[in-house]
């Protein structure tokens, strides 16, 4: 494991850090490259109901383009994964 850390953190552990104590320096930026090479995918597959928190400015923005933004919100979700996928 990386960092300060000399062994994986537990659940609790992990769950009791501060946001400043958290390293995301090998995270990469979702800069305008990201997003102008961003794709629309369709959802082939099952889903999976769950409860998400999102900024409210985010939920707006896509409920602003009307019917299906939970389907668009997914469609960003899984081209982000897909960009990871290919970038790591």
């Amino acid at each position: 494991m990386k960092g300060p850390y000399q062994r994986e953190l537990t659940n609790e552990e992990l769950a009791n850090l501060k946001d400043e104590d958290i390293d995301f320096s090998d995270i990469p930026e979702l800069d305008e490259t990201f997003w102008k090479n961003a794709e629309v995918v369709e959802t082939v597959g099952s889903t999976t109901p769950v409860t998400l928190r999102v900024k409210t400015s985010v939920l707006e923005a896509f409920k602003a383009d009307g019917k299906g933004y939970q389907t668009r919100m997914n469609a960003v979700l899984e081209a982000y994964v897909k960009a990871m996928k290919k970038a790591g």
